[in-house]
């Protein structure tokens, strides 16, 4: 069996980066609107002074910026639903085709059966509700702005607070356009986004050639290729990964190691049967 040319490789991955980047275009921009409102909101309300008509004037700017957050809302759940329902699913169908073409089969064996569906709905379920999870955080720490800005306002307009709002400590402390991780590091929205749909979208590829190896071609074993460094486990696994051949078990456990990893499953039916091989040992 002969091993894919570079050049192969890269024009199996063509669509699935063109999927990622479209994507990644469109939920960067969406969330452009989150900071934009917020600077405005901001530019705004360092105008409200104590007066005649001041509460009138902050609400409706308020209300202006939550309208503003709604909008965001809506429409990245709409980018979240449509990568869920069609980006990820074509993603999972060319990591199949790509696998049949490394194999040297019939493109035409791929089929959606209800192996292919169960398989690719478990996948989208799970990466919607991650995606939707950062939306919803996103708009909660949105609403605490507001909240937090109308707040300081009112202390300038009731007398309380002769400074002004600082806008300086408010942006500072309720930071639209980044994302926070788990442990409190800070991130940017495109790097975050990037990150997400990369690794979503090689993961969704790889289970469709793994699986489209172990239903559709009976391979028991699959060869894995990966950056020369790049551990099996994890990227610092002393186990690498690359030019190795795994079970279809270890392949489906370990589609990718890392965010970012490059890896990719070619089904190797023709090592059915064969003795004494183990899950690890080289091409």
């Amino acid at each position: 069996m002969t091993t894919p040319t570079q050049q192969q490789t890269r024009e199996d991955r063509a669509e699935l980066d063109a999927l990622i980047a479209a994507a990644l275009l469109d939920l960067t921009r969406q969330w452009q609107r989150l900071g934009i409102a917020q600077d405005t909101l901001l530019r705004v309300l360092e105008r409200i002074r104590p007066g005649l008509g001041a509460t009138t004037r902050i609400n409706a700017y308020i209300t202006a910026f939550n309208q503003q957050v709604g909008e965001f809302s809506r429409l990245t759940t709409a980018l979240a639903e449509r990568w869920a329902a069609t980006d990820l699913p074509t993603a999972y169908r060319d990591g199949a085709l790509r696998a049949l073409r490394q194999a040297g089969r019939d493109l035409t064996l791929f089929r959606w059966t209800a192996d292919h569906q169960a398989a690719i709905t478990a996948l989208t379920a799970t990466f919607y509700t991650d995606l939707v999870a950062r939306i919803r955080e996103a708009v909660r720490r949105a609403q605490a702005f507001a909240r937090a800005a109308q707040d300081a306002t009112r202390e300038v307009t009731l007398g309380r607070n002769h400074a002004g709002i600082d806008s300086a400590r408010l942006a500072a402390d309720h930071p639209l356009s980044t994302v926070i991780y788990r442990d409190s590091s800070r991130h940017t929205v495109k790097d975050w986004a990037r990150s997400a749909l990369t690794y979503q979208g090689a993961v969704t590829a790889n289970h469709g050639a793994i699986n489209t190896g172990r239903l559709d071609l009976d391979a028991a074993w699959f060869q894995c290729v990966d950056g020369p460094e790049c551990g099996f486990v994890s990227h610092p696994d002393t186990d690498h990964a690359d030019g190795t051949i795994r079970s279809a078990e270890d392949a489906a456990a370990y589609p990718v190691a890392h965010h970012g990893c490059i890896r990719e499953w070619i089904p190797r039916p023709d090592l059915n049967g064969r003795r004494g091989l183990v899950s690890g040992d080289p091409v």
